[in-house]
Order: structure tokens, then sequence, then C-alpha cells
């Protein structure tokens, strides 16, 4: 878009403090053409702001603070103005489509603890997916709960995207700005101080980013289809793989993959992030292609290889010879193949959370369950062009995706199916799909307020999914429902912290369908360094009594609650196991 066509650009900038008042209108200044020699049409401007250019003596203009801002095109083919463009390259925003900078702003100023903080391994991580106003209002309010995410035992939380969005209540997934925390959340600085905390406390922080598609209002599309130019005049925006959400991003351009790594860097260097969720990989990941989601992940793996040596906190990625960057992909269709083919060291999978939804129903399903558990076929490493990356896979029974899974066992009835919830008194029977889940193989993951039995139901469908508030209740932490859940979730987590057999041992699945599906028992065993645990779970109603032969003589301990010790177990002798029913054993034995 060229200053020769006749195109002018005007930026629009006011204090924040007189936005709303209706005698004191934005300051208006030209934006300057160039030619940039590698992107082209380049646009820019300096402005000075000084409190003598006031436009009413009780303006705030000319003071330090917030400013917001958009820009306005005129371009000589349309009768008025294409106004309320925003700055694709804003670190900073104002309320819906406005940009913001901060008028004396002063970096933050991150604790020495950075120069020490390391990523946790991607095998060590027990994850918690939250979203900033859902779980606590806003950054502030997330920064004060780290005390309670810490003392649950994970060691890492996603945050669902941060990135600028028109609305005020919206997930995220239709971004108009990338560089920055949206407004309704906070500030830069409220973000940076968050991750230096949560590092503090032993948390690293992920971030999902959405890079497939955009909002309409994302300068790149609102811009060229108010103009009605075609897409062979885009520089970023066009048809590259799937295409369903939003504005589809073209991977074919330069720009468009220069600009997301520079979104990834950015990310990673002025809040120190320690990695990123890909939000809808199959939205820019062609298998035979060299652009899009492969290269975007490769290089930024090799943006932070490069930092190998460095005594700032780009450290923190390099520990035991690995570079523990965290990229994990949501790519539903093809999770073994996005580890496989890409440097994603992890991804989302949904056949565990599909095969326990089934089995809530039907026990006949066990069986995938318990393969799915073990992460059977998964790479746990690949050569990624000459390095040996490790790999895996979430594992989870919820997330912002979908219903809580109590919904599974019975719903509470409502005159709007918006506002269906899981039936709370049914909570004993999530017990041992929990168990299942903090000692299977692969990285558990919760969904906020899953430990204490947060219940909504999630539509399929329709705007009722991503446009209604959907509060954590943390009421329910004091419930006798909610206590006793994360009395469970808090043993499991610390069970699988200090028990490495559980996070990076062997899985092995003992599928007996007559002898313990059918029966609503599943069996399975970790395994690790001279370490074995018997993990019996009992999707039943009913106590059960089941035959087991175990490997390995020894004493075996209980270890959920100190009872049903089996003493004296001889190696090939057969041992009748009790299980309780809707919970479940754990029994671990060191191998002699």
């Amino acid at each position: 878009m060229s200053a020769d066509e006749g195109n002018k650009l005007w930026v629009r900038v006011i204090h924040e403090k007189d936005q709303f008042l209706q005698d004191i209108l934005p300051m208006k200044f030209e934006v300057e053409h160039s030619e940039d020699l590698e992107y082209g049409d380049y646009w820019s401007a300096t402005i000075n702001i000084v409190s003598g250019d006031k436009p009413e003596p009780y303006s705030a203009w000319g003071t330090p603070g917030k400013y917001v801002y958009r820009y306005c095109l005129e371009n000589p083919d349309k009768q008025s103005p294409i106004d309320w463009i925003i700055d694709p390259f804003a670190r900073e925003f104002g309320v819906g489509k406005l940009s913001a900078f901060t008028l004396g702003y002063e970096q933050y100023e991150w604790d020495k603890h950075e120069l020490v903080w390391k990523t946790p391994s991607i095998n060590d991580i027990i994850l918690y997916e939250l979203m900033i106003n859902e779980f606590a209002d806003d950054i502030q309010g997330v920064t004060d709960q780290l005390g309670y995410l810490a003392d649950l035992g994970v060691n890492c939380i996603e945050l669902m995207p941060l990135s600028n969005v028109e609305k005020r209540v919206d997930w995220g997934f239709m971004p108009i700005g990338y560089f920055g925390v949206d407004e309704r959340f906070g500030n830069r600085k409220d973000m940076q101080k968050l991750i230096d905390l949560a590092h503090r406390k032993g948390i690293a922080v992920i971030v999902d980013s959405v890079y497939a598609h955009t909002s309409h209002l994302f300068p790149y599309f609102y811009v060229y289809n108010e103009l009605g130019w075609g897409i062979d005049k885009n520089p970023f925006m066009g048809p590259f793989a799937e295409d369903v959400f939003g504005m589809s991003t073209d991977f074919n351009r330069k720009f468009t993959r220069d600009f997301f790594l520079t979104v990834n860097h950015h990310w990673l260097d002025s809040y120190h992030v320690d990695g990123f969720r890909y939000d809808y990989v199959p939205g820019y990941w062609l298998e035979n292609s060299e652009n899009g989601y492969a290269k975007l992940v490769q290089e930024t793996y090799e943006l932070v290889k490069e930092k190998k040596g460095s005594s700032d906190h780009w450290q923190r990625f390099f520990n035991e010879g690995s570079v523990n960057l965290i990229q994990c992909a949501e790519q539903l269709q093809k999770p073994l193949e996005i580890l496989e083919k890409t440097f994603s060291n992890c991804t989302w999978q949904n056949g565990t959370l599909h095969a326990a939804r089934e089995a809530a129903g039907n026990s006949d399903q066990l069986t995938s369950l318990g393969f799915l558990f073990g992460l059977s076929g998964y790479p746990a490493e690949v050569q990624n062009n000459g390095d040996s990356i490790r790999k895996t896979a979430l594992q989870y029974l919820e997330n912002h995706d979908h219903s809580r899974f109590i919904c599974n066992f019975g719903t509470v009835v409502s005159d709007n199916e918006l506002l269906k919830e899981g039936d709370r008194t049914l909570w004993y029977r999530v017990q041992p799909y929990l168990i299942g889940l903090f000692t299977a193989k692969g990285i558990p993951m919760l969904w906020q307020g899953q430990e204490f039995g947060e219940n909504y139901f999630l539509p399929q469908e329709g705007w009722g999914r991503v446009l209604l508030y959907r509060p954590v209740r943390w009421e329910y932490f004091y419930t006798s429902e909610g206590r006793s859940l994360i009395q469970l979730v808090r043993k499991l987590v610390k069970l699988r912290r200090n028990n490495p057999q559980f996070s990076r041992g062997e899985h092995f699945f003992y599928n007996d369908f007559v002898l313990y599906q059918s029966r609503n028992i599943m069996l399975f065993s970790r395994s690790y360094e001279g370490v074995f645990s018997l993990i019996a779970l009992n999707f039943g109603i009913h106590d059960q009594v089941v035959p087991f032969t175990f490997p390995f003589s020894g004493n075996y301990l209980e270890e959920l609650h100190g009872l049903e010790n089996l003493m004296g177990v001889s190696a090939s002798r057969e041992v009748q196991l009790n299980i309780p029913g809707n919970y479940g054993r754990i029994w671990t034995v060191e191998i002699q």
C-alpha cells in the first residue's frame, strides 16, 4: 500500500483519561511513507507530546500515562476514510479496537532468580490450564493465586490467549493484536510480574498462541478487505492449509512467517515465557510443505538453541544437555504425526478424553482408555534435524473446549441449555479417572477448578460456547464434594512428583477383558529404575475382588491411604486384589 497510489495514513491519539470526554477529540498526526528494503511499503511517524498542546485546560494530554491510538487511511477510491485500524505491532492495547503506548514507561525489573530458573523437562510437567478473567478476574488475581497453584503441586500453567480481541467476554481465539496483553486482563508489567513470581514458585508459564487465523479486524485483513483488494495484493492473509475458523493467514508469504516468528521471540524475550501452546495447528500445517507450522516451531527451537551458553534469562531452557523449550501443538487430527515430523515436543490429543467419556457410560470402552493411558504408539524421543528431542502428549479429562467431566454422569436440568450443569452429588464417580490420569504416561493437565469439582456444561457449537462468562466458583472449594476431590488431587499430584515411575517409567496395560474390563476394572503398571507400581482402578459402583500375579516378590505398599498393604508377595503366585468401587489402589514395591 503505497503513497504513490494516493494513500494517506493518519494516527489519532488521545490520553486514556480523555477518551470518553465529549469535548476532547483525539489529536491527529500524518504518518509518512517510505520503502523498506526487505518488506516494501513502510509507514511511520514520530509525534511530540507536550502539555502545551492541550485541547482543553482539563485535558490529560502531555502528562505521563497511557495513550490510546488508532490509524485512519484515506484512499482516493474510497469516499470515506477507513477508520479504526489497530497497530499490528502495538505492545499495549486500549478498549476494543485501540492500540496503546505509555508515556514515561519504565521497564520491568526482573528478579535475579531469573538467572537460575530452569524450565522443566516435558517428562516432569504437571499442567494447569486457565483463562485469566475466569480464573481470577485479571492478571493480578492470578498472581495472587500462585501460592495456591504451587501448593496444589502443578509446575506449569497454560494461559488461554492473551492477545487483543474486540470483545470483553471472549475466549480470545480471534486475535487482532499479538505483541501484548489484552487490556481486559491488565498490562505488560502485570504479565511480567506474574511470570517472574511464577518462576520463583517453581511454575513455568506457556501461552496459547493463535496463528492459523485472525479476526476480521486484524489490520492486514481489515484494510485490504475494505479497499476491495484481492489476495494477490495482500502481503499477509490468504488460504494456506485447513481453513475453518476466522481469516486465514498465508504462511507461504515471507512477511507472515517472519511476523509470527518475531511474535514468538518477543514473548520469549520480553515476557520470559517457557513456551507455547499452538492453537489449531491443522490451519497452518501441511505435511509436505517447508512453510507453515513446521518451519515456525523449527525456527523457534533454533532461535532458542542459539542462546546456549547465555548467562541471562535465556539460560532457563538449557539443562542436562536438553533444550527444554515447550512447544505444544493442538493437533487433534494427527497428534502422532505432529510429534514425529516437527519440532513440537508435546501435543494435545483428545483420544483419552473421548475414551473416558465413552467409558463413563459403557465399560466396553475401558480397553481403549487403558491403551491411551499408556500413550500406545506415541514416540518418546525423535531425531529432528540431528537433535534428539523428547516427545510426549497431554493427558486430560477436561479442557476449555468441553463440558466438565462430571456432566457425563448426570446433569442438573435448567430452563436454558446454556445453564445446564453437571450433578456434583456424583463427584465420587470421577475418582478412578483422576487416579488413572495422574499415574498415566504423558503430561497430566487440569482445567481450572477441576480439582474441586467445577461443573459447567458447554454446548458443542454456537456462540454460547465462547461468549458466555464462566467464572471459577471458588466457593466449591469449601463444599464436601470440593474438599473430597481436592484432597485426592493433591495426593495424586504429590505422588506423581515424588515417584519418577509415574512421570518417566514404562507403562504396561493388563488387557484381559473377561477378567478385568468386563467387571469395570482396569489394571496397569508403571516401572522405573527398580521401582514397580500396580495401578488398579474400579470404575463401577461395587467393590471388586480380582486375581493378579505380581511379577516381583516383596512387600507392596498401598500409596493412596496406606491400607490394603500386600506383605510377603511371591512372584508368579496369584493374589486376590480388593478394589473399592469408584476408586482405586496403587501398590508399589522396590525390586530387589
